[in-house]
């Protein structure tokens, strides 16, 4: 819930930069409450696992997580398998759950990486990323790995920005079409027997 606290209230804090005071005010104390949480997570998470600083290099996603906050939502894909093993549901062959986790993750990841470019680029000079529509044109084309080139992000940190989405596009691409390759080959030499 805080994960998903801490994104919508980030994604009012880009959408809605007019927002009245008291609004805004709650606004980022709510995305700032949620990321003390996250912190206060991390360090109970340290402290249990009795590793001190090696916990650093062994829980290294957990960290990232904590400096890049809105990441975090990403955790909403476990949560996914939980309700479904709860539920008494038939859990998804693992084929099947790498291509639902991966595209729950374009989607978050992507909404998140629209947002966070759309930060940088708006308002700098030459830019050609003006509203969220385009910063999400721009994610879309980006996590697909095609790349058009018509909206490019200018500044430095939108380019460092664009880098990362480039790279997780990439490796969600691979993940799904390897994870459909194995799946046919498995069929096929079912088949073949």
């Amino acid at each position: 819930m805080a994960s998903m606290v801490y994104l919508a209230s980030y994604a009012i804090l880009v959408l809605a930069p007019g927002l009245p005071g008291l609004w805004h005010d709650l606004d980022l104390a709510l995305l700032l409450a949620a990321w003390a949480l996250f912190a206060v997570d991390y360090a109970v998470l340290w402290r249990l696992s009795g590793q001190r600083l090696r916990f650093v290099r062994t829980h290294l996603l957990d960290t990232v997580v904590l400096v890049l906050p809105l990441l975090r939502p990403l955790r909403v894909v476990r949560l996914y398998e939980a309700v479904q093993r709860r539920h008494g549901r038939p859990r998804l062959v693992l084929h099947a759950r790498v291509m639902v986790y991966a595209g729950l993750s374009t989607v978050l990841l992507g909404f998140a990486g629209a947002l966070a470019v759309f930060q940088q680029e708006r308002g700098a000079p030459d830019a050609t990323m003006r509203t969220f529509g385009d910063a999400v044109w721009w994610t879309c084309a980006t996590l697909a790995t095609v790349g058009y080139g018509d909206i490019v992000p200018v500044t430095p940190l939108g380019r460092l920005i664009a880098v990362g989405m480039m790279g997780i596009g990439l490796a969600l691409l691979g993940a799904v079409t390897g994870t459909f390759a194995s799946w046919l080959l498995q069929s096929f030499s079912r088949d073949g027997e």
